[in-house]
Formats: C-alpha cells, structure tokens, sequence
C-alpha cells in the first residue's frame, strides 16, 4: 500500500472513531428511551415512536442547515484563514436562534400533524397520540441547547477537533439513564411521567451538552485564536446568506431523508401499537448502525475539505475511495451481524412475542440496506466536502420520494403487486430508495472529480 494511503487511512480513522463515538452515544440516547418506554408500556412505545418520526425531521432540518459549517470551517483552516473562523461561528449562533423559534412552533402544534392521518376509518389511538403530543411539548425547550451545540460542535469538528463532542454526549448518555429512569417511573418524589418522560429527559440533556461544549470552547487552548478574533459585525448577512445557501440543499436532503421515516411512521401507526412498536424498534436499530457511516462521512467531509483548502485535489479524490471502501467492507460486517444475533438484539426492547414476530422478518430487511446505505451516507459526505450540496438534495428527492415511498407504499398497503406487506413494504421501499441514492450520488462524485482542477478548487472555496 503506497505511503499516503497509509496515512489517510490513518487521518480518516483518527477523525471517525470519536465522531462514531459521539454518534453512537447520542443515538443511543434514543436508544435507552425507547428501551425504557417500551418496558414501561406498549402505549408509552408507541406514543414515543410517533413523537421520533416528527422529532428527528424537524430537528435535522436544522442540523442539516448548520453542518454545511464543518466543511466551511475544515477549508479555511486548510487555507491558512483561521482568522474567519470566529464570524462564521457567530452568525452560526444568529442562524441557531431563529431556527429555534421556528421549530419550537411546529413541534408545539404536532397535535395537528399527527390528526392528518387519523380518520373515522382508520383512526389513531387516542392514548398514542396524547404520549406523543405531550413528549415534543417537553422535548422542544431543548431545541435552543441542541442547535447552539451543533454550531460549536461543528466549530471543534471543522478543526479537526472530534475529540470534545465524543467525550460531551457520552456523559450525556450516562445522564440520561438515570434522569429518564426517575421521571418515566415516578422515583424520589415525583409524578411517573412515562413516555413523557422521555421528551422532559432530552430537553434537560441537550442544555447540559450545550453548556459543556460552550466550557470548552472558551477554555481550551487551542481554539484561543478564535476566541480572541475581534467582533466586526453581529449580524453578518453575507457570511448568513453562505451559510444558508450551502446549508439549505443539506438541510433539505436531511429533512427528505427523515420525513421519508416519518411519513412512513404515520401510515404505519393505523395498523395498531404492536406494528408500531416492531417499527420503532428496528428504527432505533438502524438509527445505531447508521453512526457508523455518519462518523466515516463527517471525517471524510471534514479530511475532503482540508485538502482541498490546501490545494490538494487528488489527495482529496483518493481520500474519498478509501472512505467508500471502509465504509463498504463495515456495512458487510454489520450485516452479517444483525442476522446473525437478530434475537438477542430484538428481545432488548421487548418481550411480547407478537412484537419479537414482526422484527424479526423486518432486521432481515434492515441487514440487507447496510451496504447502500453506508455507500451514500459516505458520498453525501464526499459532496459536502467539495461544497456540491444541490446535488445531494436533489438526488435525496428523487431517491427517497419519487422511488422509495410509492412503492413501499405499493407493498405495504395496496394489493398492485402482492398482497399488502405491512411494515415490510415500506423497508422494502427504503431498500429501494437508498440503492438508487447510493448509486447517483457516487456517479456525480465521479463526475466532479473528473472537472479541471481549478473549477474544483474554486467551487470548493466558495
């Protein structure tokens, strides 16, 4: 193996194993309040599992607008302009605030999201809806925390620095146990709260998470520089409009992405709770795989973008195939693993058997995903880091709602094909739409790459 091969594998994997951390730590959040909610009650479970399906679009809407930072921030540092750093983080925070104020509003009135599905034929039940209309009411006090920890998250990252936000959600995750434990169950004193809980619970965490990553950031000795970067504007709307106008295709893609997941929880939820419960749990399971290629994607996006702030286009190129090789040989790994235990992994979150049934068949479906979705999770990445985001929106678009609903539609609730599948129609469809996600955004990476050097270099410092 030649000697830079080395040494991006290297580079990659000593920006990937915290990041991987820090997401599998913060997926394990969702993690352990399923687990709980579902040992409380199969109506908790439920009620939580359609309060996630809003939650995560709307939240990552956001994050998907404030990461386009990390790229940002990776190719002025590659490029000597560290000193631009600062005002970037800044209208990070402006942008973090006014997101806040909107998404806090939606969450606020999801009662009327969820009532669009709900019909006198197939209506919701009325205790899922009341869990889960009560768990984004409490949840949505932390969306403020949670979106001004990303912005400074993505600061640290965009420096190459994936070591704080590791160490940061891991003590929130050994805080969330304890703290859901006590208000989903009612100990020392106060009220059971049940799935409620739950959203109470996050909303205190994402202010601890905030609250320990400003610390650092106005501690640590490294980022000094920064610090003392003076204040030339409060409200800088050319750096905001850069920022929005990059962020808003990933903000999109995410959004797509995860209201795919959403949707899909709605037209679920008239099929009954042990449904959405088997749902919800192989959900959590492929939301906790999934922190393996979001971790290779950011360090790829954030290593992409390094070098090519420091002109260094084909080193870049090569870090983006070494990336779509690890991340292919892992996907096999885990794969083989969700068949393999599929069992033990399924009887943590539940003990009814009619639940256990109905996973089983559907974490087939999920290890069959693995490889695709790893592929375009990396490339997405891959984009990032060469500042393509429209691509990724629109690839995103077709891929997950023009393929991957309308026939997990057709196969789930229809008899066009088949007799309807239920569940397994629709991870069929979302089999569907990542393969095709997998294979365009790949094709247009290898399409940007093949551009002369200068209008790569000159997209990628804009």
């Amino acid at each position: 193996m030649k000697l830079h091969y080395r040494h991006e594998i290297k580079h990659i994997i000593t920006l990937a194993i915290p990041v991987m951390i820090a997401q599998i730590s913060q997926t394990a959040i969702t993690f352990v309040d399923t687990i709980m909610a579902g040992n409380y009650s199969k109506t908790a479970l439920s009620g939580v599992a359609i309060a996630v399906s809003i939650w995560l679009p709307t939240i990552l809407f956001g994050q998907g607008l404030l990461t386009v930072l990390t790229p940002i921030i990776s190719n002025l540092n590659g490029a000597a302009k560290r000193n631009l750093v600062a005002d970037h983080t800044r209208q990070g925070v402006v942008i973090a605030l006014i997101l806040s104020v909107m998404m806090m509003l939606i969450l606020y009135h999801s009662d009327k999201i969820i009532s669009l599905r709900s019909s006198a034929e197939h209506p919701i039940d009325p205790q899922m809806v009341e869990v889960a209309v009560s768990f984004l009411r409490a949840i949505m006090w932390g969306v403020p925390a949670f979106l001004l920890f990303l912005v400074y998250r993505n600061q640290c990252e965009g420096l190459s620095n994936t070591k704080p936000a590791m160490v940061i959600i891991f003590i929130a995750l050994l805080a969330n146990i304890p703290i859901n434990y006590i208000l989903i169950y009612g100990k020392l004193g106060l009220p059971a709260f049940g799935g409620v809980g739950c959203g109470i619970t996050a909303a205190i965490i994402f202010w601890l998470m905030f609250i320990l990553m400003r610390l650092y950031t106005l501690t640590t000795a490294s980022q000094k520089d920064i610090r003392n970067t003076p204040v030339t504007k409060l409200v800088d709307f050319a750096i905001i409009k850069k920022v929005i106008v990059l962020g808003t295709p990933l903000a999109l893609a995410y959004f797509f992405e995860m209201s795919l997941f959403a949707v899909i929880a709605l037209l679920i939820a008239p099929l009954g709770q042990i449904t959405v419960a088997a749902h919800q749990i192989i959900f959590t399971i492929s939301s906790l795989t999934f922190a393996i290629p979001l971790s290779l994607g950011v360090a790829t996006s954030i290593r992409v973008g390094y070098l090519l702030g420091k002109q260094k286009p084909s080193l870049a190129k090569q870090t983006a195939y070494i990336s779509l090789a690890i991340s292919f040989a892992i996907a096999v790994v885990v794969a083989l693993i969700l068949v393999i235990f599929r069992t033990p992994i399924i009887e943590l979150f539940t003990k009814e058997a009619a639940v256990i049934a109905i996973c089983m068949h559907l974490i087939i479906l999920l290890a069959i995903y693995q490889a695709s979705d790893y592929l375009q999770v990396v490339a997405s990445n891959v984009l990032r880091g060469y500042k393509d985001t429209q691509s990724i929106f629109f690839i995103t678009l077709l891929s997950y709602w023009v393929v991957g609903l309308p026939v997990g539609y057709i196969l789930a609730l229809t008899d066009l094909v088949m007799q309807p599948l239920g569940a397994a129609g629709f991870w069929i469809g979302i089999i569907s739409g990542l393969a095709v996600a997998a294979v365009l955004l790949i094709g247009r990476m290898i399409y940007l790459q093949k551009q002369p050097t200068e209008l790569i270099l000159k997209r990628a410092s804009k």
